[in-house]
């Protein structure tokens, strides 16, 4: 099939997101083997675009944003298991392509069927968040029965670990705000607040002593580590993060990107599992709002305040943003 003209959401330098991100029309081409291109039906939206902007893992510019998305089937390279107008989520290629999951056309290079019982926005919500969470606790590998603390579990890379941990037996105690302390303590974990005294409580909920690992997953937070090594009896080899990276290194905590092997579950075996659970509503992501594409300033906006309450995602055939959860 030939090219397909697309709006995009790019950006040519590095920088902050809303001074370098810009809208424009490219041209996607063909996928090439083992690849598809998609009509983008949703887009997620996560941190990591941010930090892509700013220049985290450099690649060739222009670059899009947006890696989770679920489309319909518009090409197929050559050896691509799939059929035009399957609809489909996964992974956007960001490698040497014009334009990412924010687009009304992308190219994914990991993807996986769209299940009955959940639809394309759910869907699109789950690909880097379930791809962190259920990636770092294998390398983190908190054993059944033992006791994991998951610092901002109200974030949605969080939010997630503490379903992949309580799928795995873990006992989970998790620090988040008011907005889903109530939902994670219905998901089966035991909840307090962030701040003054928090070790404190994590102690009281743990029988008063320490834990035996501890996940941190806020945004970059410094001054936090040294409270979660403590926690852990003063081990920081016992404490993993995904945002704090820097700070972690210099006290000998572990990074998860630190960590990454090819032995770690496949994407191509990550999607298919958790989406079959949330089309069973037994794993699930809050969705705080949805966005037309051409207002994806006002996402960006809400998304960059640090609270945004849930996963954010573009919907680029629509042209009415809804809330929602």
């Amino acid at each position: 099939m030939p090219a397909v003209a697309s709006r995009a959401i790019r950006f040519h330098r590095t920088g902050e997101p809303l001074d370098v991100l810009r809208e424009e029309r490219v041209e996607i081409a063909d996928p090439p083997s083992g690849q598809v291109r998609v009509r983008v039906l949703a887009a997620g939206l996560n941190p990591a675009d941010w930090e892509l902007c700013r220049g985290f893992m450099p690649g060739t510019l222009p670059r899009g944003i947006g890696y989770d998305v679920a489309g319909v089937v518009d090409a197929i390279g050559a050896g691509s298991p799939v059929e035009a107008g399957d609809v489909v989520f996964g992974t956007a290629d960001f490698a040497g392509r014009p334009s990412a999951g924010a687009a009304d056309y992308a190219i994914l290079n990991n993807w996986a069927p769209v299940p009955p019982g959940l639809d394309p926005v759910r869907a699109a919500t789950l690909p880097m968040v379930v791809q962190t969470a259920a990636w770092t606790l294998e390398i983190l590998d908190p054993r059944p029965g033992s006791t994991l603390l998951i610092h901002g579990a109200g974030g949605m890379a969080g939010y997630a670990c503490v379903q992949v941990a309580l799928r795995r037996g873990v006992h989970v105690i998790a620090t988040a705000g008011p907005t889903f302390a109530a939902d994670l303590e219905k998901l089966g974990a035991r909840v307090t607040g962030y701040g003054d005294g928090m070790p404190e409580r994590v102690r009281a909920l743990n029988g008063g002593g320490d834990v035996d690992l501890v996940l941190d997953t806020p945004r970059p937070s410094p001054g936090t580590l040294p409270h979660l090594i403590a926690l852990a009896g003063g081990d920081p080899k016992r404490v993993m993060t995904i945002s704090n990276h820097a700070e972690a290194r210099s006290l000998g905590a572990r990074v998860n990107i630190d960590e990454l092997t090819a032995q770690l579950t496949p994407l191509s075996g990550l999607l298919p599992r958790y989406a079959a659970l949330a089309a069973e509503g037994a794993f699930h992501l809050p969705i705080a709002r949805t966005y037309p594409l051409d207002e994806w300033r006002s996402a960006v906006e809400l998304s960059l305040s640090g609270n945004p309450h849930g996963k954010l995602v573009l919907l680029p055939g629509d042209h009415t943003g809804q809330g929602g959860n």
